[in-house]
């Protein structure tokens, strides 16, 4: 079926809309699994152009919503020793642990700072030697080359109190997780455009000839994202899935080989837990004996327990597809931004966060 592409940017968007209600003639389940995705799907109203046949689900995109429970306590028991400063990103702050957060360990007199990039972790290590800086790393295959970076120049200058507490993970080896899982039951996969530009495409291919599950590399804004679902619900539809790329002006097949040759040298997978999918084989990273002096938790004697999630907090549900945000009992009511129970409610690109925000009785762009 051939797409035309007017030149008005709403009406190309109207035209890949109708494009997907001709094409999509039975029940598709289709899974975005960025979490920029999920944002940019609930800000730009794109679920209301979707014909009744696709159920869009939002996955384990969002990183600081797969992080465990236990490695929130742990970067929460990292803030709580003395003459230590804990650096992290922004909603890393904010997700409760057992007990409490980094950001009310900060209320009590904790040395917790917000950063915005790796860069200024090691910074503050530089400008104070006397103590000990714990960078807490989250993040997927886009920000783990940074965090390799830092390390890298932290061995070079001799930085001993410098450490990263390593929350890093693959994405690759999750969406296997969830493909071989039979209460998931996915069609189709909007890939990751941000992990995609340094993975590249290759890493993707066992899922159409594994699982036979479609797939196709995203861009973020409205065209981009419906160009995608355009081109899945053809490969299920036609039955011939496989990998194809609709963000070519950033993703390259073979990615980033700079980017991975830094993640190579400083870290090697290890088996993982994610928050509602388990522990996961060869999905999360740890740094190498080269480098284990700046392991926060073998340096301060802090181990990663198994704890399980705030009781009622149905996010693992969320992060599989198995449920939307509302379905969950807490949602709305105790669990909201203002006062979240589980982490996708406190983060940006959390699935609960971006219903709540966008969808709660509000009509979109698109409807009439």
């Amino acid at each position: 079926m051939q797409v035309r592409r007017p030149d008005d940017r709403r009406e190309r968007i109207r035209v890949l809309s109708e494009a997907l209600m001709g094409l999509a003639d039975r029940p598709v389940k289709v899974m975005e699994v960025c979490g920029t995705h999920t944002v940019s799907i609930f800000r730009q109203g794109l679920r209301a152009l979707l014909p009744p046949t696709v159920e869009l689900v939002s996955g384990p995109g969002c990183p600081v919503c797969v992080t465990s429970q236990g490695e929130i306590d742990a970067a929460v028991a990292l803030a709580r020793l003395k003459e230590t400063t804990v650096a992290t990103y922004g909603d890393m702050i904010r997700v409760p642990g057992s007990g409490t957060t980094l950001e009310e360990e900060r209320s009590r007199g904790a040395d917790v700072r917000v950063v915005t990039s790796a860069d200024q972790a090691l910074s503050m290590a530089r400008s104070d030697r006397n103590r000990n800086v714990v960078f807490v790393a989250v993040g997927f295959e886009t920000t783990a080359p940074a965090t390799a970076a830092i390390v890298i120049d932290a061995w070079r200058e001799g930085l001993d109190n410098f450490m990263v507490l390593n929350l890093h993970k693959s994405v690759p080896p999750a969406l296997e997780a969830l493909a071989s899982d039979p209460e998931v039951k996915l069609d189709a996969l909007l890939l990751p455009g941000h992990v995609s530009v340094i993975t590249g495409m290759e890493p993707y291919r066992f899922l159409p000839e594994k699982y036979g599950i479609a797939c196709a590399v995203a861009g973020f804004d409205a065209e981009d994202i419906m160009l995608a679902l355009v081109e899945v619900i053809k490969q299920v539809r036609e039955q011939k899935p496989r990998v194809a790329s609709l963000y070519g002006r950033a993703v390259r097949p073979l990615g980033n080989a700079e980017a991975r040759n830094a993640m190579e040298r400083v870290l090697t997978l290890k088996d993982a837990s994610w928050r509602g999918l388990g522990v996961i084989p060869s999905s999360g990273y740890s740094l190498r004996e080269e480098f284990s002096r700046f392991d926060a938790l073998d340096r301060l004697g802090i181990t990663v327990s198994s704890t399980p999630p705030p009781k009622g907090c149905m996010c693992g549900d969320v992060l599989k597809g198995l449920i939307d945000p509302p379905s969950c009992g807490l949602f709305g009511a105790y669990c909201t931004p203002a006062h979240p129970v589980g982490p996708c409610m406190v983060s940006t690109e959390g699935s609960c966060a971006a219903f709540y925000r966008f969808l709660r009785g509000r009509r979109t762009d698109w409807e009439h």
